[in-house]
């Protein structure tokens, strides 16, 4: 039987998904945020050696064939391990291929037999480093299928090991030490107002997985839509005093307001306070000395609707180089749906990328014959200068059909199971599996949003699955959010009403 999950629960979603054909995920260490990025790809290699559950094995039988071979002895048996049918035993494996945090992996003796190959995660409790059975007292049995097949399996192990790399015995100290959050729950922060994204208010985190937080706002009237899911890294959070010190408009108290510019001038910050060396902010940096203007055009993401790419304007310079950016035909005329972006964004484009790339521009009243030259003209505008644009290319592991663990960030509570659809230099199209495709997402392959697979297991955050046409997701959701969730052909309706319905 190929491609066997043998795990000590039952298979999860994210190895039943590996076991199909053609499978294939980034390297964890495509994710500059994700844990252990630093260490994985250099730890966990095709070939390295490891000690795993047996699931395969006779347990009374198991134990006294392996008393029996090399020297005689029970060197790792317990005496009283045959009286106990349900204690663990283990063998050695060699990892035959990795995919994100998962691995694929053989049983020694199978040779180049395939056929009883099985996934696991490295950080699983069941699978350790070689010489961790030894240390433990555990024991190290063949499975059953291949007991038989040698004489003597110690002296195996012992060519088999003999130079072969495994997990260092600080795996697992490693691990938790990547876990580690930089927010702590209670601290406060400037995050982003998702129902008038042109503005930033006061939250609080209550939670913190994986570098994921929830974050809520204070002094909120509607406690059903007090905040929302981010990642620590996100450009929609920042530190206290951020929206004074950069001129963004602020939903708060005056003394709020007058107080968090102090903390920032004087560098004297409550405890609870997200500092600004919390953060990693942006470069001030523009080359050739040049700056975007207001009234410039360029195209941009719609962070309402991320699966367009937009005529935009800038409407306002701010500090540091924060730009206010509207999408032509669809401003609101309060100004509540301005958005901002960093100079240095990976989401702002000079006019004409999209035409250059082949890709999709969703232009003012949808105009089919769009043209940026007569557009500029008519409006009495122009572009802004294509070397104003951030042109660093990350090499980068991602390419087409790579599936992946992503947040849908119109809903953004949800991390789903994804695949690469699309790859435009540093741009990503995310699509949702299961999902019509109007409900892609555009991503940096820097996005904190973006996870190796098995990311959900390690940290222990719900995945959502693939939607299929007879089931339903398997998240509990109130009534709104299915409201908000609905992905049908029932919502490609205009602009406007989509992104109401999506904003999170």
């Amino acid at each position: 039987m190929a491609n066997n999950v043998y795990t000590t629960s039952q298979p999860d979603l994210t190895i039943s998904l590996a076991c199909q054909p053609d499978f294939s995920t980034p390297n964890v260490s495509t994710f500059k945020h994700a844990p252990m990025t630093e260490y994985w790809d250099r730890l966990v290699t095709v070939g390295i050696k490891v000690e795993v559950v047996n699931t395969d094995v006779d347990h009374a039988q198991g134990l006294k064939k392996l008393g029996e071979h090399g020297d005689g002895s029970a060197a790792n048996c317990p005496e009283d391990a045959t009286a106990n049918t349900r204690e663990k035993v283990y063998w050695i494996a060699t990892v035959v291929k990795v995919c994100g945090y998962l691995a694929k992996l053989r049983y020694e003796g199978y040779e180049d037999d395939t056929s009883h190959d099985f996934w696991m995660y490295l950080f699983s409790p069941d699978v350790h480093g070689v010489g961790w059975c030894a240390s433990e007292g555990k024991t190290l049995v063949p499975p059953k299928n291949i007991l038989k097949r040698l004489p003597d399996w110690t002296m195996y192990l012992i060519k088999k090991l003999t130079g072969a790399r495994t997990l260092p015995a600080d795996f697992d100290q490693l691990i938790k030490e990547s876990l580690q959050p930089r927010f702590k729950t209670g601290m406060k922060l400037e995050v982003v107002d998702k129902n008038r994204v042109s503005s930033v208010r006061v939250a609080t985190v209550t939670h913190s997985i994986g570098g994921r937080l929830r974050v809520e706002y204070d002094n909120c009237d509607n406690p059903l839509d007090a905040g929302f899911w981010t990642h620590e890294r996100s450009p929609l959070v920042h530190p206290i005093g951020w929206a004074q010190f950069v001129s963004h408009e602020l939903v708060a108290t005056y003394e709020y307001a007058r107080e968090s510019l102090e903390k920032v001038t004087s560098k004297r910050f409550s405890p609870l306070d997200a500092t600004w060396d919390m953060f990693d902010l942006p470069t001030n940096e523009l080359p050739g000395g040049q700056r975007f203007e207001a009234n410039m055009k360029l195209e941009a993401i719609d962070p309402l609707n991320l699966s367009t790419i937009c005529v935009a304007t800038v409407i306002k310079v701010l500090r540091c180089n924060y730009l206010m950016i509207g999408i032509d035909g669809s401003m609101c005329p309060s100004g509540s749906d301005w958005f901002c972006y960093h100079a240095t964004s990976p989401y702002i484009f000079p006019a004409g990328f999209c035409k250059e790339n082949k890709l999709q521009l969703t232009t003012p009243n949808n105009d089919p014959n769009f043209e940026w030259e007569r557009y500029l003209a008519e409006t009495g505008s122009k572009a802004a200068p294509a070397c104003l644009f951030n042109k660093h290319m990350p090499e980068h592991g991602f390419k087409d059909g790579m599936l992946l663990e992503a947040v849908d960030l119109m809903q953004s509570r949800l991390v789903c199971v994804a695949t690469v659809s699309k790859v435009v230099g540093r741009l990503l199209r995310i699509h949702f599996n299961g999902w019509d495709e109007s409900f892609d997402q555009w991503c940096d392959c820097e996005s904190p949003d973006l996870f190796p697979w098995g990311w959900c297991s390690l940290v222990g955050y719900p995945l959502e699955p693939p939607k299929s046409d007879d089931s339903e997701s398997t998240q509990i959701q109130s009534p709104s959010d299915n409201q908000k969730r609905r992905r049908s052909s029932a919502s490609k309706t205009k602009s406007s009403k989509k992104k109401k319905e999506r904003r999170n």
